[in-house]
């Protein structure tokens, strides 16, 4: 998965293409509890989305201005749309990440 390197760069890729970014941290044991099978959703949506991870702490003022206040979190975007949200600061199973992905209206 990429990592966000810059408030450009999310821009960018919010704007052009389809998207998914994962806001996460080092720290966060839910967020690395996703570690195991997110290469496995990565491949399996690979036609449909690019992945981004996002570091909430670098980026805490990106978070705040998205009402992300609890991680792992996901948005998604198409060409600077909002597709949707799986926000919370809950565990998300596979399965829980899978069916957000699948929901998501992809033109």
């Amino acid at each position: 998965m990429k990592n966000l390197q810059s408030l450009e760069e999310f821009q960018q890729l919010k704007n052009n293409g389809t998207h998914v970014f994962l806001f996460t941290a080092d720290w966060c044991g839910d967020c690395r509890f996703l570690d195991p099978f997110l290469p496995e959703i990565e491949e399996k949506y690979k036609d449909k989305f690019t992945f981004v991870s996002v570091d909430r702490d670098e980026f805490i003022e990106l978070c705040q201005e998205l009402d992300i206040f609890g991680i792992p979190s996901f948005v998604a975007f198409q060409d600077g749309k909002e597709l949707g949200r799986f926000v919370s600061k809950d565990r998300k199973t596979k399965e829980e990440v899978e069916n957000f992905l699948d929901k998501l209206d992809v033109q």
